[in-house]
């Protein structure tokens, strides 16, 4: 009887404590609470990043203040760094001031036409994220200075560098968001 009672303490002594019923170990469960806060947490960083943007093209009072939040999200959803596009049109238009056709980035030698920012912000996150078969071979995969590389840089050797310095400010903005409790 003894030996049988060992061996159940110890079946129990390993036995993970997840296992056990949360009403056992008095753990009430709250649903969604990991990803409330995951999703909160990202959407912080992505004020922040869309922040910094805007804040860097409003202190030069530029016509793509405001479209900082438009320039993250299709940076994630290309896999591009956040800073990239706004950087390139600022090297290419002063942030939208000497923009052709609504083509900040001076996209297809300026020769190509976008109906909006936001139609030229999608475009150009699309191409060097690799997603558009035509232009994937230079863009998909590679870093930041090789896409720019690709770019421009063929063209103008110090282009890569020049738009990498300014990336670097925009990331080095501090800016004050508001964090929703």
């Amino acid at each position: 009887m003894q030996k049988t009672i060992q061996k159940l303490v110890l079946s129990f002594a390993f036995m993970p404590i997840f296992a056990m019923p949360t009403t056992e170990l008095n753990i009430i469960p709250v649903v969604g609470d990991a990803d409330n806060i995951a999703a909160q947490t990202i959407q912080d960083a992505r004020e922040e990043k869309a922040a910094k943007i805007d804040a860097y093209y409003g202190k030069h009072n530029l016509p793509l203040t405001g479209y900082g939040m438009k320039m993250v999200l299709a940076a994630e959803k290309y896999g591009i760094d956040y800073n990239l596009i706004p950087a390139i049109a600022m090297r290419e238009s002063t942030g939208g001031k000497f923009a052709c056709y609504n083509n900040p980035f001076g996209w297809g030698s300026c020769k190509i036409k976008f109906a909006s920012y936001d139609d030229a912000i999608e475009a150009i996150a699309k191409n060097l994220g690799g997603a558009n078969k035509n232009t994937a071979r230079y863009y998909a995969g590679n870093s930041s200075a090789k896409k720019l590389y690709y770019y421009n840089g063929t063209v103008i050797p110090s282009y890569p560098g020049e738009v990498m310095k300014i990336m670097d400010k925009i990331d080095s903005l501090k800016v004050n968001i508001e964090i929703e409790a």
